[in-house]
């Protein structure tokens, strides 16, 4: 852990003398920090009521990232991206303890898109972006489906560009995940890259999206492999989890409807087919004050564990960069599941069956 913050410190002090000395601001510091205070009731077989600063995330996960081009002449750049995610609370690195757990990639871009090389986004995140539109808020789809806003894959060769509203993108993953952090995204210890079993870890997934004016359609698949040792049940290379998704989105103006389903083949899993539907919208009040909220539905194939949720969140924008939000949820869990209506930190699931609600008021500054 000391190595990693001395290596962090002397990639801040290179990249800020880089990005002083850079005018043509080939490189770019960024990031946010969004952080609050939540209550979700019903927590456990005592439904005590639990209230915490959430450690993952809040309206957004907080992060810090360095970004830079250098133009090679020709139409040709180089690009990269380093990315890391911290808690706010305890200001600890995310993704399993990963120093650029959120992106870390390199790779040349020009008219024709961007190849891209090591830990990046998979065309998953890329396909629901524009419809599933609270994201990754403390409730929301990741509440349902903890892969949906943490759909990135090590080891990874991507390929996305964009021709005249269309948008097309692959990636394939040697490797998946490299990090034993247990069976969550934050690490599945699924490294792959094994001369002994050539299917293990392998991820690849695949896009195609359009966008208009006013209206825009997205369909894309996800797919990876399990390996030795590697949880949620993927212990075998012949076991694999599948995303498929379409959705679609529409504006009026500055308002938005969207709607989509992603359907689940876990081979993992007893009941290994689901579809999760969401539908939301977006509204400004006024110039300062946006509302969003979106329902998911999650149906089990030849199971009772369903769930259904209801999201809602207002926003107050002080500025272009800071803003305040309150956010509520509520899930109804059917038969054994017990999805907590929080994916702001682990510990706060419900009984099986039981229904749970959570609020949470937050601040968020970007820079």
């Amino acid at each position: 852990m000391k190595s990693k913050l001395i290596l962090a410190g002397f990639l801040v002090g290179v990249l800020c003398q880089a990005q002083a000395q850079a005018r043509s601001d080939s490189v770019a510091i960024y990031g946010l920090i969004d952080s609050g205070v939540e209550h979700v009731t019903n927590v456990g077989p005592t439904r005590d009521g639990l209230t915490r600063v959430p450690t993952i995330t809040g309206s957004l996960p907080s992060r810090i990232g360095f970004r830079g081009t250098e133009d090679l002449g020709g139409g040709l750049k180089a690009v990269f991206t380093l990315e890391n995610g911290f808690g706010p609370d305890n200001g600890t690195a995310g993704q399993g303890g990963r120093l650029f757990g959120r992106q870390a990639f390199v790779g040349l871009s020009g008219s024709w898109g961007t190849v891209s090389l090591g830990r990046q986004y998979t065309m998953l995140f890329w396909s629901l972006l524009d419809s599933d539109v609270l994201g990754p808020n403390v409730y929301g789809s990741g509440s349902i489906d903890s892969y949906i806003p943490n759909a990135r894959a090590d080891n990874a060769l991507g390929y996305r560009g964009s021709f005249n509203g269309v948008t097309v993108g692959v990636t394939y993953s040697l490797g998946r995940d490299t990090v034993n952090a247990g069976p969550s995204p934050a690490g599945t210890n699924c490294a792959g890259e094994s001369p002994a079993d050539t299917k293990a870890c392998r991820e690849w997934s695949a896009m195609v999206k359009y966008d208009a004016a006013s209206w825009g359609v997205a369909a894309g698949v996800d797919r990876f492999n399990g390996g030795p040792g590697a949880f949620a049940g993927l212990t075998n290379s012949s076991l694999s989890d599948t995303r498929k998704t379409v959705n679609g989105y529409v504006k009026f103006g500055q308002a938005k409807l969207a709607a989509g389903v992603l359907q689940r083949d876990n081979e993992a899993s007893v009941a290994p087919k689901s579809n999760l539907y969401f539908i939301g919208g977006v509204y400004p009040l006024t110039s300062a004050i946006t509302l969003d909220g979106e329902v998911f539905k999650l149906d089990t194939k030849n199971s009772a564990n369903d769930a259904t949720m209801f999201a809602l969140r207002g926003t107050y924008h002080f500025s272009k960069r800071t803003a305040a939000y309150v956010t509520a949820g509520h899930i109804a869990n059917d038969g054994a599941l017990n999805l907590s209506v929080s994916s702001g930190a682990p510990g706060s699931n419900p009984s099986a069956g039981d229904t749970q609600t959570g609020l949470m008021v937050g601040v968020r500054h970007m820079f």
